[in-house]
């Protein structure tokens, strides 16, 4: 038991930003400063006026790499806790081939395969630059980045879609441009792929000029080429504006249709040992009149996010529509008095409907999520959901 305590702390510090938590704080803290110190030493390490310090900056790349490795180790030794649903060995499994155990892994991996495969060091040493991706890791708390995750989530087909299309019309371009000029200049023109890296440099506006037409109809070719170059690429751009406006549109509306429905809230604070510490939130089971409006973390306000991991202390605000203006959903609120017969009985034996159940309870002005065996008080507030 107290070793399970212990795995269930150890999570909560590595995998939680917890600002209010002194451990957590430091470990976030920590994480950037060997982050910032491993890219430094890999930028130094390019210059030739550093190779006199190759020992130092060897020393401290050795200590990061090492550092990384430890909390890979301890990532997989708590992932049960991050996939709660899942066995423990199916939990290690989920999180290695997860996005994040992913760069988790390639951050110190490169380090050592060298040694073991000498022929790819150079191959190796370029798979460090993924190092830098960690950074996602702190940022993920920030509520500005979780709008542009959502914003890319949400409008993946249609990027995907002018990604492809735009693939589509370098290669035909390439083609068409290989066919004007390859008699004119076949060195610069020698095939199709050479087409292909002049019609990058020309649809997306960057021009190197190493590679250009020199005959009347490929530059005519070229002029058409680059006009309409300029509205494929700003296919992807005008998505993402457009994501970002709906995006914030969809805030304020729901700002908005707030006031006007008058949506109550109730907050639910989870203490040390709660069947929720520790489940992300779209694990939580809630009754679909409700909804987590907020959730506050010390004195800081956390984004609203699926994959936002809770942790004992947080305190979820908990909006639904006003009863009165509810349709097809029904909650309701029952206040235990003097003799009332719930007084004294847990939750799996007080006399409700079929279709009905508890989900909070209010009790001297805190609210508590209760389990079956959750004994009903005077004076309690009841709030019974009904579907």
């Amino acid at each position: 038991m107290e070793k399970k305590s212990i795995r269930r702390k150890v999570f909560q510090i590595i995998s939680i930003g917890n600002k209010s938590d002194l451990p957590s704080r430091i470990f976030d803290i920590a994480l950037v400063v060997v982050i910032v110190c491993n890219l430094t030493v890999t930028l130094l390490s390019t210059f030739d006026y550093w190779d006199r310090y190759d020992n130092i900056l060897n020393s401290i790349e050795l200590v990061t790499i090492v550092l990384f490795l430890i909390e890979y180790v301890l990532r997989l030794w708590t992932a049960d806790y991050l996939y709660p649903d899942k066995k423990r060995a199916l939990a290690v499994i989920a999180f290695v081939f997860s996005l994040s155990g992913l760069i988790d892994l390639l951050t110190f991996l490169p380090y050592f395969l060298p040694f073991l495969f000498p022929a790819g060091a150079v191959a190796f040493r370029m798979l460090r630059v993924i190092r830098i991706f960690r950074l996602f890791r702190i940022n993920a708390q920030n509520d500005a980045f979780s709008v542009i995750v959502d914003v890319l989530y949400e409008k993946r087909n249609q990027l995907l879609f002018s990604i492809v299309l735009i693939l589509i019309f370098m290669v035909a371009a390439s083609l068409c441009m290989y066919d004007l000029e390859h008699e004119a200049q076949p060195e610069a023109f020698e095939n199709a792929f050479s087409g292909i890296w002049w019609s990058v440099s020309t649809l997306l506006t960057v021009g190197y000029g190493d590679i250009y037409p020199i005959t009347i109809a490929g530059r005519i070719m070229a002029i058409i080429i680059s006009f309409l170059g300029v509205g494929m690429v700003a296919i992807p751009t005008g998505i993402i504006s457009a994501g970002f406006v709906q995006q914030y549109t969809k805030r304020k509306s729901m700002l908005n249709y707030g006031r006007e429905h008058e949506l109550e809230f109730v907050t639910v604070s989870i203490p040390g040992g709660h069947p929720w510490e520790g489940m992300r939130l779209d694990q939580i089971t809630l009754p679909p009149s409700l909804f987590v409006s907020n959730v506050v973390r010390g004195r800081e306000n956390m984004p609203v996010r699926d994959d936002l991991i809770l942790c004992a202390a947080d305190t979820l605000m908990l909006a639904t529509l006003n009863r009165r203006e509810e349709s097809g959903e029904n909650l309701r609120e029952v206040r235990v008095e003097y003799n009332n017969e719930w007084i004294g009985r847990p939750v799996r034996e007080l006399d409700l409907q079929s279709d009905e159940h508890v989900v909070l309870i209010r009790r001297n002005d805190k609210n508590l999520v209760p389990d079956a065996s959750t004994t009903v008080r005077e004076g309690d507030a009841v709030l019974l959901y009904n579907n």
